[in-house]
């Protein structure tokens, strides 16, 4: 093709164009697994909408129209009054936490490295304690409690973690630090709630998409607009830092505002995914490691690790509502026991030499 040149190497093609002059790189393997979880994540997405809590089945041939409206009425109003919602806050926030791992995993160079782990979802419960039992924001429901908590957990340690500029291991450590005092916190406001606080707060403490409606999916869908764009335009320099501070510095790369505007994206993204449904442990720590396997990348690849997310929420979901007979269990049970094998084996790779 005139004006259209091609470079190919082993895993990617450099192309550039002369009119208008434009360059980059594509890498198959990267579009292949965008294709292959997004194919994942709306079949999961169809399984979850057509055959979700419940004895009523709607058939694979009528979600189309009941998703259009056109559908058997009880078809209709199963799918996009009942499941739809609960579907799609399963959706957005698996894609917003696979996608706050990214960038706490990138921006710290750790693969342990995620917004439970340094302290966010703990702060956004701690906060929703304090709320329930101690009448702190006084009309105010979990959702914003939890989103207040989680962002003000996530400026404390971007605060407390600066000194003169910041650096992946401080974050970390301070991240950790904040965790468990969020973590003492709200155990001791459980130890003074009465029963029915207590039966309040532990059904969004353990992450939970029981109840949830277009209420709690339209603030993630909108967060998602807004903040991904940012960490899609950030993505080139968020790749320099993953090469470490002194050689992003000598590529140009203003290291220490790059950091802050990650880190803020990624503690907002976790905070609305936390609001909407609960602190959903392990998925923003897997989710960046198994997008990351499946493209075969140096550093977590953001879009994939946000379709990983989705997939990995979407299947706990849907595996919690089909697995017992007579009850439903909430998403964070099902990821929780996912994901502490994979802590593990995180733990124990991140051990060995060279790894």
């Amino acid at each position: 093709m005139p004006g259209l040149e091609l470079v190919r190497s082993p895993g990617r093609v450099v192309f550039r164009v002369t009119r208008p002059r434009i360059s980059g790189v594509l890498r198959p393997r990267l579009l292949l697994t965008w294709l292959v979880l997004a194919v994942a994540a709306a079949g999961v997405f169809g399984l979850t909408v057509g055959a979700g809590s419940g004895d009523y089945t709607v058939p694979p041939g009528g979600i189309v129209p009941a998703l259009r409206g056109t559908g058997a009425p009880a078809d209709v109003f199963v799918v996009r009054e009942l499941r739809l919602p609960r579907a799609a806050v399963a959706l957005l926030g698996g894609a917003a936490l696979g996608m706050s791992g990214a960038i706490f995993q990138a921006v710290t160079r750790n693969p342990l490295a995620s917004p439970d782990m340094l302290g966010i979802t703990q702060g956004a419960g701690a906060a929703v304690a304090a709320g329930v039992v101690l009448g702190a924001g006084t009309g105010l429901g979990t959702q914003t409690l939890g989103l207040a908590g989680a962002v003000g957990a996530g400026l404390l340690i971007y605060l407390l973690a600066w000194n003169r500029g910041t650096t992946g291991y401080r974050i970390v450590l301070v991240g950790i630090g904040i965790s468990w005092m969020c973590v003492s916190v709200t155990t001791y406001l459980l130890s003074r709630a009465e029963p029915y606080q207590a039966q309040k707060m532990l059904g969004w403490l353990v992450g939970n998409l029981n109840d949830r409606g277009w209420a709690h999916a339209q603030p993630l869908a909108l967060a998602l607009v807004v903040l991904v764009p940012p960490v899609l335009l950030l993505g080139r320099l968020q790749r320099a830092l993953h090469l470490g501070d002194e050689v992003a510095t000598g590529l140009g790369t203003p290291v220490q505002r790059v950091r802050m505007a990650l880190l803020l994206c990624g503690a907002a993204l976790a905070a609305f995914a936390t609001a909407a449904a609960g602190p959903v442990l392990f998925v923003a720590l897997a989710a960046p490691q198994i997008a990351r396997r499946l493209a075969r990348s140096p550093a977590p690849p953001v879009v994939s690790a946000a379709l990983t997310g989705s997939v990995i929420v979407l299947v706990s979901d849907l595996i919690g509502q089909r697995l017992l007979a007579d009850m439903v269990l909430p998403v964070g049970v099902v990821t929780g026991v996912l994901g502490a094998p994979f802590l593990l084996w995180q733990l124990a790779r991140t051990g060995r030499p060279g790894a």
